[in-house]
């Protein structure tokens, strides 16, 4: 039998790859001939630049860029010199973990950072970036990153303006001129995981500026400021970004990168998926076995195991799901499409324990699987 194990990790427990690990051993115990392929997964949240580091036998490079706040800071990025590709995580450069709750404002802050890794990975030969952008503490629609990469953003006077976002607002034109030309050359991919518009009610500034430190009057600006931006760069580039799916994500981070690095914008876990060639590890499957730290109803939302299903439901392949915890009803579980799920705590005691046996457990939960299915075999 061939089984494709694709779990998430279970956080602050198991990572993807140890949970393969667990299960492959329980299931040699039933089918010592079984074929066994390991594609650890994520989503695009904690723990992605592992499993991306794996896929990309990549390693990290150090630099010094600035920071939200125009502070110095070191940061890094992942990059694969034999494929020239770049993993960049826009919160390792411009993220809110980088400031206190009493610094965020997101009037004030700038995604300039990101804009420097990205510079950076260029001049390392960088062909191909991937963006991470979760996690911003910026709503300047991209204008940060841009800057780094050499546009510039005039106010009425032809004045160069800072980039943050109480600035969209003054924008009245963009100079390309001094941008760098390994741009032309460059393919990127956002992992982006929500669908708001850049502006409006729904849109960067009304859904998320009020997290990273904005008032219901800044908020106002800042939609006005995005409306604005979004008219210069039509204007400019005859792109009109307002109706894009993602445009609004990460402070309007998703429309910037379409504009300014011709990015295409993709779920986190369907990126990983194409870097773990799950397509090809799926043929001839007798049985996905996927997995993580708790299974609930943000699971069916754009989470690992809900990618894995809408991938494997077209080929009809069967799915279980060994999780530490299942919070779902048997109505919701039929809904999803699982042929199997279990939770593989055996034993009342502490979250700390359960999660220091988290390895034999899974382990565990793995044998029993497969012996339940090779006595139905058996019949």
């Amino acid at each position: 039998m061939k089984f494709v194990l694709a779990p998430d990790k279970y956080k602050g427990s198991l990572s993807g790859q140890q949970f393969c690990e667990a299960v492959e051993m329980g299931i040699l115990r039933v089918f010592k001939d079984a074929e066994i392929i390991k594609r650890p997964l994520a989503d695009g949240g904690d723990g992605t630049i592992e499993v991306i580091r794996h896929y990309l036998n990549a390693t990290e490079v150090k630099t010094t860029v600035k920071n939200p706040l125009f502070r110095n800071i070191a940061s890094g990025y992942l990059f694969s010199k034999e494929k020239r590709v770049a993993f960049i995580e826009m919160s390792e450069a411009s993220g809110y973990k980088l400031l206190s709750k009493d610094e965020l404002n997101c009037m004030k802050t700038t995604s300039l950072g990101t804009g420097q890794l990205i510079a950076h990975a260029l001049k390392q030969g960088a062909r191909e970036i991937i963006l991470g952008i979760g996690g911003s503490a910026t709503n300047d629609g991209g204008m940060g990153m841009a800057s780094a990469l050499g546009y510039s953003f005039l106010d009425e006077n032809g004045e160069v303006l800072e980039p943050i976002g109480q600035n969209l607002h003054e924008v009245v034109d963009i100079k390309t001129d001094k941008v760098l030309p390994q741009l032309q050359n460059l393919k990127v991919k956002v992992a982006c995981d929500v669908k708001n518009p850049f502006y409006g009610k729904d849109g960067a500034a009304y859904v998320y500026a009020p997290q990273k430190g904005a008032s219901p009057e800044e908020v106002k600006k800042l939609d006005e400021g995005l409306r604005n931006f979004a008219e210069v760069i039509d204007k400019k580039f005859g792109v009109a970004i307002q109706n894009v799916p993602g445009a609004g994500a990460a402070g309007g981070m998703g429309a910037g990168a379409m504009v300014f690095l011709n990015a295409s914008l993709t779920s986190g876990i369907n990126l990983i998926m194409e870097m773990a060639a799950f397509d090809e590890a799926l043929k001839n499957a007798d049985w996905v076995i996927t997995g993580e730290g708790q299974l609930d109803g943000q699971t069916l939302s754009g989470k690992t195991i809900a990618g894995v299903l809408q991938v494997v439901k077209e080929r009809k392949i069967p799915v279980a799901a060994l999780c530490g915890s299942v919070t779902l009803s048997i109505d919701e579980l039929e809904v999803a499409g699982l042929q199997y799920v279990t939770s593989i705590l055996n034993q009342v005691g502490s979250l700390d324990e359960a999660k220091q046996n988290s390895f034999k457990n899974l382990e565990l939960a793995g044998y029993n699987f497969a012996k339940l299915l090779n006595t139905s075999i058996e019949r």
